[in-house]
């Protein structure tokens, strides 16, 4: 199979989908990797690193999306890179689309088998390509926004971790998966006092054991939720449904209870959002203010960190793309049923059922979708389409 990684086109987004580690493997087991030139320059990677493997550099994302079989990214393409993708053509990334129907409509029409990183699962129902994500993601925003509590960046001039004889700030973590997990750590660490809030009780259990006491749990009840909002300095959004769009667990009524200049960080904004009054933003012009409340938004956290991050996400999704070379899609997911949760669209079909909902578009199962596409590649004609409503 012809792999090949464009070079990442969104604002401030430095990673890549493959490093030369990767690339070995690939061509290691007959494959070809064609690399956009510079691709990896932004994760300290040159193009020498990847030729001295086994790749073959090539001019611009045309020439990858024109002679690649399967397309590797980081973030979901933007619109000029729907433009090339084709029919049959596989495209493995972040697509985040539960928010966005207007790009799942946009891979819908291109005919492109897309697999979503963030809904494939492993045996245990795991997200095995978020996590690393979704790990250094958990560790930004503690970061972030200890940084936009500091007074000169509009916060309300508080240490986190405080100093003796004056308070620590409170920091308020909602969803204690991975991100959750992470933030609280970091804040830990800088020796604020910490609440994790969660709906899972055996979660808060899991947390409670391995913090050792140094964070509080709570159940993330509206009226918790309420009683915590006077009282926190910074707030972490971390709450995830795979592939829909996030619940909103802080609504603009309720910033009223906060106090003024507090931070939220919404970890969330690529699903949507988990605060009402959450928007995208980029590392350029991270935040802005809403009834006092500044916000940090950034769709891409972990491209800040391209470094870390590049080679954190491809040790994840390495495995999952040789699957995909040596087997094809069909043979990938009927060997791991996980992987095949990570299609989201095929043969002009959304074939994830939660994305189907929030994007409003009908839901056919992968199977079908894919034997269609099947058909179609045969030159036969696909066989009739039975949706349903999602």
């Amino acid at each position: 199979m012809r792999v090949g990684v464009p070079a990442e086109i969104k604002p401030d987004e430095y990673r890549v989908a493959i490093t030369p580690a990767g690339v070995r493997e690939l061509v290691t087991r007959g494959h070809e990797v064609l690399i956009q030139q510079g691709a990896g320059e932004g994760s300290a990677i040159a193009d020498e690193d990847y030729t001295s493997q086994g790749a073959r550099i090539v001019p611009d994302a045309e020439a990858v999306f024109a002679d690649a079989e399967m397309v590797m990214k980081v973030k979901e393409p933007q619109p000029p890179e729907v433009k090339m993708l084709r029919p049959g053509q596989l495209l493995f990334t972040y697509l985040h689309l539960a928010p966005d129907p207007e790009l799942t409509r946009g891979l819908m029409a291109s005919g492109a088998t897309c697999v979503a990183y963030e809904t494939v699962e492993d045996r245990q129902g795991r997200l095995p390509l978020l996590a690393p994500m979704s790990e250094v993601a958990g560790k930004i925003a503690t970061q972030a926004g200890a940084f936009y509590l500091e007074k000169p960046f509009g916060g309300r001039g508080v240490l986190l971790g405080g100093v003796p004889g004056v308070a620590a700030a409170n920091v308020m973590v909602i969803g204690g998966g991975a991100v959750g997990f992470n933030a609280a750590s970091i804040a830990i660490g800088m020796e604020a006092d910490v609440f994790v809030f969660d709906l899972a009780i055996d979660r808060l259990r899991e947390l409670h054991l391995a913090f050792a006491g140094r964070a509080s749990t709570v159940y993330s009840s509206t009226l918790a939720v309420e009683e915590m909002l006077p009282r926190a300095d910074l707030v972490i959004g971390a709450v995830l449904v795979a592939g829909a769009k996030a619940p909103h667990v802080i609504s603009r009524e309720q910033l009223k209870l906060m106090k003024k200049n507090a931070v939220l960080v919404d970890v969330a904004i690529d699903q949507g959002g988990c605060f009402e009054t959450s928007k995208p933003t980029t590392h350029a012009d991270p935040t802005f203010e809403v009834d006092g409340i500044t916000h940090y938004c950034v769709a891409n956290m972990p491209g800040a960190v391209p470094i870390t991050s590049t080679f954190a996400l491809t040790n994840a999704t390495l495995p999952y793309a040789l699957a995909f070379a040596d087997h094809g899609v069909d043979g990938a997911s009927a060997r791991d049923p996980g992987l095949a949760l990570g299609v989201n669209v095929a043969a002009g079909s959304v074939t994830h059922a939660a994305v189907a909902e929030a994007v409003g578009e009908s839901h056919t199962p992968v199977e079908q979708a894919l034997a269609a596409q099947d058909a179609e590649g045969d030159g036969k004609p696909a066989p009739a389409s039975a949706t349903t409503k999602s």
